[in-house]
């Protein structure tokens, strides 16, 4: 009965280690996924700046001169 114990023991410290380890890995994502969403603003917004009609979309186009 005791090494049944024992063994419960070692999966739950195993468990655990394993909780924790995919914890800091899903954090680490996150504020990669939050960064790379910053970086997409910024290149979407220079993108804008060079050349409107790329990005945005039609109903937000100024009419060309001619109209």
């Amino acid at each position: 009965m005791e090494d049944r114990i024992d063994e419960l023991e070692l999966r739950y410290m195993h468990h655990e280690k394993t909780i924790q380890e995919l914890s800091e890995i899903v954090s680490r994502q996150q504020l990669d996924i939050e960064l790379l969403g910053r970086e997409i603003s910024l290149i979407k917004e220079h993108s804008l700046l060079m050349d409107p009609s790329v990005v945005r979309d039609a109903d937000q186009e100024n009419p060309p001169p001619h109209y």
